[in-house]
């Protein structure tokens, strides 16, 4: 049965806890029951249980809907169509009428179409142009688990809308392995439904994973064992395209010939990816070798084995870099638990994992959200294009991490798309209309600014179009780093996929205010006409003002003006330019892992890029060129030294020395110090003495010395405290040689408070005077002050020496004739009567030409040995 509400008792989520498991059928009238009386939903669904084809379906005869369509969300375009012609079969029609589909470059709708299957990407673009969302009754989530950046976008200004605008805007998230008491909790208790859906036994098996092979040299042995011993087709799960086409190598030179080896990826053509979802022919069976695009909303028709890699290829935002890199990681438990339900789809199956059986429970619980580890500048200019500037105001499962929320304030605001109040400019809403990547908006934007007023602006403006469709869409990726090859190949390309990416163009070029493009203007692109109009790397340039990168001397390493280290593989034709602008790159982690030794595993990979030269850069990046005059100290000789120095950012584009004026060299010799460390200074013996002695009366006396505040004394405080202490010492002076061992006494004598001076020269005396009258330096270096002396110019001395009023003794390291240690001691006299008899009994061994007296306390002091006879 399904579920009705009970008035005045416990909430929907409670209610419907002990319907889990019902299969959807039984779960549908509690459904449209909820929906009628309510606006929110959740339907946690299994694998398999039909919810992405037969909910919709169910929804469209209801009261509440009346003529309105239905929205339905995608996270990918392939799941999409799948589920669009699937829907379309049930009802007998062609797509496009009753149901249709838009994705990108491919739309399928009519004015019948009632249900309409978008990426999520889609409907974003949807909402932002229509934030009541007329005409639409209800917006279905499908799939949400999977927790990408724009579907968690879009539910959160679906939610918006239903609070502000549309309380009679019915949602429905639908999901197979979410968190559904979170996000209860985030659509504020709503009815919550349960199903098994139709899924069948499947007999889960492990072979371990052998460390030293390759995951594709295990697949393959695994796929042909399993060949010979199971009966249908398979369903293999791999990481990436590399892992799926050597699979694919490997099967297809061993394998019978009624074997279909089916890639599936995302970068595969449609037909391929058709082709790879469908029923085998007769007779054959089917490998389909795919990656995580597999894992839901598709179901593979015979499918009744599943081999897992357990392992995914996931793309990493790296705010270090300020781009994305792939990163091999395990599975999470949930797209484990996908996959493995990917064989008992259609009758009970098998399901092979490629890991150690008690590895499993290592796994994370679900995949992280894409909110919490992206680059969030398309959502920022998202939000700020609804209105809103503070995400907090809006409901999010995961919210974004305020951090992160102001690294994507930054770029906008370098792109000019946003002021330094966090304000949309006008650049700023123009981008927001356009469904790109803001870096590749304000690119398109920029080379159709001026549309009316220069003849070639429309022709630049699709160069600036088909290389935001090289950079941005990942079917048209390349291995080769020249942006301007790859454009210049691009217009010359015919295939249907290149004409259908310049359709796209298009579009975007009349969404960027360019609505004077046709046709005709495509015609002539294609033609080859564009050449020599601009340069690619100018077009890149308002996209990517932070990017613009200089190489190091004559390496193929390079510094980008954001202060990213890069670099170009030894043999890219790129490696010998000058200067570049630097499109995609390859994160730090990954490319650490990639770099052949040298010192690039601490740098970025550049994947594509365009040269400049320096005047396109002087011209196109006027604005954030700086000269300034430098003024440094020179570390051999001391003195003042300058240099006018012009910069992009992180780059020095050029420098000249310049005559510097004498007067700053003080200033300019304080940030030395502070910069450098106070041993650049250069302290004499007796200045490091008198450092010690002042240091010392801090740790322990500064209260008898007169001051309740000691000065900091260690060598950093000093070192940036320069310009207080030493400065003034240093007027007139041009050089560090012109600073006399007097100026710097009275320098640091200068840090003590008032009175503190006559406390050190009387109480903390620099030496200590022996009974014959030598001076004998103490040292205050020690946690006690330390004297170290002879102990022949010691006999006669009763008392312990000692100084500040006789407070502190002094610690004697006492000396043999050779200057070697024989005792150290705070108790001289306790010496003289206690050890002194065994010490002096070996000294006489040892040194037999000196006096070792039986009293030393009684013997007259010494520095000579025994007189000669």
């Amino acid at each position: 049965m399904g579920w009705s509400p009970v008035p005045g008792t416990i909430s929907p989520c409670r209610l419907m806890s002990d319907q889990a498991g019902l299969p959807i059928e039984k779960v549908l009238p509690g459904l449209l029951s909820a929906l009628q009386q309510g606006n929110t939903a959740v339907l946690a669904a299994e694998p398999g249980a039909g919810k992405t084809t037969r909910v919709p379906l169910a929804l469209l005869g209801q009261q509440w809907l009346g003529d309105q369509t239905i929205v339905m969300l995608e996270p990918r375009r392939l799941a999409a169509r799948s589920a669009a012609r699937h829907m379309a079969r049930l009802l007998g029609e062609d797509v496009g009428q009753t149901v249709g589909y838009r994705v990108r470059m491919d739309t399928r709708v009519s004015s019948e179409t009632r249900i309409e299957l978008v990426t999520e990407g889609v409907f974003i673009r949807m909402v932002q142009d229509d934030p009541a969302l007329e005409g639409i009754g209800a917006v279905i989530f499908d799939e949400f688990h999977e927790r990408s950046l724009d579907g968690d976008l879009g539910l959160a200004l679906a939610l918006d809308s239903q609070d502000g605008l549309r309380d009679d805007l019915r949602l429905l998230v639908m999901s197979a392995t979410l968190d559904v008491d979170a996000l209860a909790d985030l659509l504020t208790d709503p009815p919550v439904l349960k199903s098994t859906g139709r899924s069948f036994p499947v007999d889960t098996r492990y072979v371990a994973r052998l460390s030293d092979q390759l995951i594709e040299h295990q697949m393959i042995r695994v796929l042909r064992q399993t060949l010979m011993e199971e009966t249908g087709s398979i369903l293999a799960f791999l990481p990436g395209e590399r892992e799926i086409r050597r699979v694919a190598e490997g099967l297809e030179s061993s394998c019978d010939s009624d074997i279909l080896i089916a890639p599936l990826y995302g970068r595969l053509g449609r037909r391929a990816q058709d082709l790879a979802v469908s029923a085998a022919p007769a007779g054959k069976r089917k490998v389909v070798l795919a990656t995580d695009i597999a894992e839901t909303s598709l179901t593979i028709d015979g499918v009744r084995v599943v081999v897992d890699s357990g392992l995914a290829r996931k793309a990493v935002f790296d705010p270090i870099s300020g781009s994305r890199r792939l990163e091999t990681v395990r599975v999470s438990q949930a797209s484990a638990d996908q996959r493995r339900g990917r064989a008992g789809r259609l009758e009970p199956g098998v399901c092979v994992r490629l890991w150690h059986k008690g590895q499993t429970a290592a796994l994370q619980p679900y995949d992280a959200p894409e909110i919490l580890e992206t680059d969030l500048s398309p959502l920022v200019l998202n939000l700020l294009h609804w209105g809103v500037r503070d995400p907090s105001l809006l409901r999010w499962l995961d919210p974004p991490r305020p951090t992160m929320v102001g690294e994507a304030l930054r770029l906008l605001s370098a792109l000019g798309l946003v002021t330094d109040a966090g304000e949309l400019t006008a650049l700023g809403s123009q981008a927001a209309r356009l469904p790109l990547h803001p870096r590749l908006g304000v690119m398109v934007l920029h080379a159709v600014k001026d549309v009316n007023d220069r003849p070639d602006a429309r022709q630049t403006g699709y160069l600036a179009a088909y290389l935001a469709c090289l950079i941005d869409d990942s079917d048209l990726r390349s291995r080769q780093t020249d942006l301007d090859i790859r454009l210049k190949g691009f217009e010359r390309d015919k295939s249907g996929r290149s004409q259908q990416m310049k359709r796209q163009a298009e579009k975007w070029l009349s969404l960027a205010g360019d609505r004077q493009t046709s046709s005709r203007n495509t015609d002539q692109m294609q033609a080859g006409q564009s050449v020599g109009l601009v340069s690619t790397g100018a077009l890149l340039a308002p996209g990517y003002p932070d990017r613009v990168a200089r190489r190091r001397g004559a390496s193929n390493r390079y510094l980008l003006a954001n202060g990213t280290g890069a670099f170009l593989p030894d043999d890219d034709g790129l490696s010998g330019q000058e200067f570049l602008i630097v499109a995609d790159l390859q994160g730090i982690r990954g490319a650490q892992r990639r770099s052949q030794g040298g010192n690039q595993g601490s740098e970025a990979r550049i994947l594509s890029a365009a040269a400049l030269n320096r005047d396109e850069i002087d011209l196109l990046f006027e604005a954030r060129i700086v000269t300034r005059p430098i003024y440094e100290i020179s570390s051999e000789t001391g003195a003042l030294v300058g240099r006018s120095v012009t910069t992009l950012g992180a780059l020095v584009l050029s420098e000249v020395r310049i005559k510097p004026d004498p007067t700053l060299w003080p200033d300019a010799y304080c940030r030395y110090l502070a910069d450098r460390g106070l041993e650049v200074l250069a302290l004499s013996e007796g200045q490091e003495r008198l450092l010690s002695r002042m240091r010392f009366v801090g740790l322990h006396y500064p209260t008898d010395a007169g001051a309740d505040d000691w000065p900091d004394l260690d060598d950093k405080a000093l070192a940036q405290s320069a310009a207080h202490w030493l400065k003034p010492y240093l007027a007139g002076k041009t050089s560090r040689s012109a600073l006399s061992d007097q100026d710097l006494r009275h320098a640091l004598l200068g840090l003590l408070p008032w009175g503190a001076e006559s406390f050190l020269k009387t109480q903390v005396p620099e030496r200590w005077i022996t009974p014959l009258g030598s001076g004998i330096v103490i040292d205050y270096t020690a946690e006690m002050p330390v004297v170290s002396v002879r102990v022949q110019e010691l006999y006669g001395l009763r008392e312990h020496p000692s100084i500040c009023d006789g407070r502190v003794p002094l610690t004697l390291s006492l000396l043999s004739p050779a200057g070697r240690p024989i005792q150290i001691t705070q108790d001289l006299p306790g010496f003289w009567s206690g050890s002194w008899s065994e010490v002096a009994r070996e000294m006489r061994g040892r040194y037999p030409k000196h006096i070792w007296p039986d009293d030393p306390a009684t013997a007259q002091p010494t520095r000579r040995a025994k007189p000669r006879r």
